[in-house]
């Protein structure tokens, strides 16, 4: 089979890119993706997230080498296997990142990535509940809506103007600081992924669309220095299909890296152990890997208005199930992290330096270690961590997982910053508007010195899923592909995803995902003109 552009991975920014570019209805476009159709009602049903992230259904549930930082645990990664990737698996909040986040790659020489460059294409896929101003658009095909919040996360808010923060009406808007609801793809009381927003309203009605479901990509096929199809296997048989203009690779920070590492293209020392030939020696793959360290404190509550269960919860969970089933409303609607900070640990800082999510149920180990009854959590994340790792391979069979080592907690000062954090959070948390939820505190309460409390966070902390940076853009000798994500000495050959961005940006990386795929199209598209 032979098409225009062959875009491998169908998920925040491949489901994006497929609609844009199959718009021409000139251009053949090939959608591949690994796992399923994205029919389970797990992923629609918002809710449904708390059942997804602990297990293997419709994700890759990848594990981390030994965290060094973690005293030695390993970490882990949840990663959407379906179609629309990680945004059928999301925790759903649309967060852009700290204006200065752009203006930084902008100063790394990516001369059109800076804020007010990007801020039109963030605008662009926008459906906004608030309606248009210079922040937001509504001509878009991304739903962007606010909850109808739990009480415990209105307590929450009012508990952070209580401890002298200023409340955001949008995280989004002229300033990312302070305490506020978050802003949710959630559309009529039901996930709103790229794949319901880009994918499903033109899949049937475009002929030129092919989407290719259970597709594991092998490897890009080179001609030389030029990518000219992609090797997948089906049903246990590999196939070759050709891409006559070019292989768009939107795998992701970890997958990415991986299928180009797995093509020959990559650093000689990973490769070879593996037996794969050198095709392109390019050492940046891989490398580069940034991702929040997270730490959650979990509270035991009596309060069974928080999800849970519990025999005198039951009647609720029952009642509430019934509320979504007709009328899409209630906690099965709601994303659970509904409200949450962006907030300084020294005040002479230009930008937050730590995020807050606060979640209506007991979180504990990514919800793999389940409590009887009910509580509340709390999420503090490190938003530019000093620690570096990377993504390697472990084999040359693309079946088995790569190697991904965040080095979570490896620098010291990224420990200090999550501490502050931690405390600033149990200064909210002890605020009179949260009394009346009796919350317990699981695992901190009787750490009282840094020190106790330091050895918590190391026993507790992993990843908030936003990895980015394992092929990231720029110049210099570590960048993989240029500023319009092109790979370096490859010709017909783009990253288009969250691997890519330089630096961490501020912030829930989805939203970042598609406005790169937004900018990705056009420049492909205007190449295409020009060809």
């Amino acid at each position: 089979m032979e098409f225009d552009y062959i875009i491998i991975g169908a998920g925040s920014a491949g489901c994006v890119l497929a609609n844009r570019l199959s718009a021409d209805p000139h251009i053949s476009v090939c959608l591949l993706e690994a796992g399923p159709e994205d029919t389970s009602p797990l992923i629609h049903t918002p809710v449904g997230v708390a059942a997804i992230l602990p297990t293997r259904h419709v994700n890759w549930a990848f594990n981390t080498t030994e965290q060094r930082g973690l005293n030695n645990k390993l970490g882990y990664q949840p990663r959407g296997k379906t179609l629309g990737g990680s945004s059928s698996i999301n925790g759903m909040i649309y967060i852009r990142g700290h204006r200065t986040d752009y203006d930084d790659w902008k100063a790394l020489g990516n001369t059109e990535w800076g804020y007010e460059e990007v801020l039109p294409y963030f605008r662009k896929s926008e459906s906004y509940y608030g309606g248009t101003n210079q922040y937001h658009g509504t001509e878009g095909e991304l739903f962007v809506s606010r909850l109808q919040l739990h009480g415990v996360t209105k307590d929450f808010i009012e508990a952070g103007i209580s401890a002298g923060h200023s409340h955001n009406a949008d995280f989004n808007g002229e300033e990312q600081e302070g305490v506020g609801a978050y802003d949710v793809t959630i559309h009529k009381g039901k996930r709103w992924s790229t794949a319901s927003a880009f994918l499903k309203p033109i899949r049937e009605q475009r002929s030129n669309l092919k989407v290719i479901t259970g597709a594991l990509a092998e490897r890009i096929i080179l001609d030389g220095k030029k990518a000219v199809g992609v090797s997948i296997r089906q049903k246990g048989k590999s196939r070759q299909l050709k891409a006559r203009k070019e292989v768009l690779l939107s795998a992701g920070a970890f997958g990415s890296p991986h299928l180009l590492m797995l093509s020959g293209i990559g650093p000689a020392e990973e490769l070879a152990p593996q037996g794969i030939a050198v095709l392109h020696e390019l050492p940046g793959v891989g490398q580069h890997l940034q991702d929040h360290p997270d730490v959650v404190i979990s509270y035991r509550s009596p309060d069974t208005s928080l999800l849970g269960v519990s025999v005198s919860g039951s009647a609720k969970i029952g009642a509430t199930l019934w509320q979504y089933l007709r009328h899409k409303t209630g906690s099965y609607a709601s994303n659970c992290a509904e409200g949450g900070a962006f907030l300084k640990t020294d005040p002479n800082l230009d930008r937050p330096d730590i995020q807050l999510h606060s979640v209506i149920a007991l979180l504990d180990d990514h919800n793999r270690k389940l409590h009887w009854g009910h509580g509340f959590s709390c999420h503090i994340c490190v938003l530019r961590p000093k620690s570096v790792g990377s993504v390697g391979l472990t084999s040359s069979d693309p079946a088995v997982a790569p190697k991904i080592d965040p080095n979570l907690l490896g620098q010291e000062e990224d420990l200090q910053t999550l501490l502050k954090g931690y405390r600033m959070a149990l200064e909210i948390i002890k605020q009179a508007p949260m009394a009346k939820y009796q919350l317990q505190d699981i695992y901190s309460a009787d750490a009282l010195t840094d020190e106790q409390l330091s050895e918590v966070i190391r026993a507790r902390a992993d990843s908030i899923y936003h990895p980015v940076g394992t092929c990231k853009m720029g110049r210099d000798e570590n960048a993989v592909v240029d500023s319009h994500l092109k790979v370096h000495g490859i010709d017909n050959l783009r990253v288009v995803d969250a691997s890519v961005m330089p630096t961490l940006v501020g912030g829930n990386t989805n939203a970042g995902t598609i406005m790169i795929a937004e900018r990705a199209a056009e420049w492909i598209m205007q190449d295409q003109a020009t060809a």
